[in-house]
């Protein structure tokens, strides 16, 4: 059995820098209607910088939406039209500083698809090279530089609480595990 929700309606309830929110009517399988509210995302990507030491670039952040700062990898919003691969080097220099001599693509998912259509585009980047700070004016971030290891022990510790950061950095360090990437 497929299940499927065909849009019958759909407003825009607000066009933000950001997102928009849309409010659509969709018929469900059993022949019945519903109200969805759908976060509309241009998608994003986030970053696992890993150093010759098997360190990882994290920053640390706040973040006004959970009230607390928050130690994750870098990450950010695709432009309009942009690469991803590209708004990895220009997200991984604006929050590190730090240019990706190689940059791999790991995968993509969705980051809620329950009620969001951001995709986020998953890089592990190898080769630092230490280049200039391009962070922009309204982002206070600090580079912290942690082993892998640290990493995990952090987030079964319930210190990295980001959902991007724990899925990246279980997946690079199993690929690094199972030798696929060296």
């Amino acid at each position: 059995m497929q299940f499927y929700e065909n849009t019958i309606d759909s407003r825009l309830i607000y066009s933000g820098k950001i997102l928009n929110l849309r409010l659509d009517e969709v018929k469900l399988p059993n022949g019945k209607t519903s109200s969805r509210e759908i976060v509309e995302h241009p998608g994003a990507v986030a970053v696992v910088a890993l150093n010759e030491k098997k360190e990882v670039l994290m920053v640390k952040q706040f973040r006004k939406p959970v009230e607390e700062e928050l130690l994750e990898i870098p990450a950010g919003k695709l432009e309009k039209g942009e690469c991803p691969e590209i708004c990895a080097q220009r997200e991984l220099m604006e929050e590190t500083g730090f240019f990706a001599g190689s940059l791999r693509y790991i995968t993509a998912f969705y980051t809620s698809p329950g009620f969001s259509s951001e995709k986020m585009y998953l890089y592990l980047a190898r080769n630092l090279e230490n280049k200039k700070k391009l962070a922009d004016e309204d982002e206070f971030i600090e580079l912290k530089v942690i082993p892998i290891e640290q990493a995990l022990k952090k987030i079964y510790h319930g210190e990295i609480k980001d959902a991007k950061t724990i899925s990246g950095l279980l997946l690079v360090y199993n690929i690094l595990k199972l030798g696929k990437i060296e």
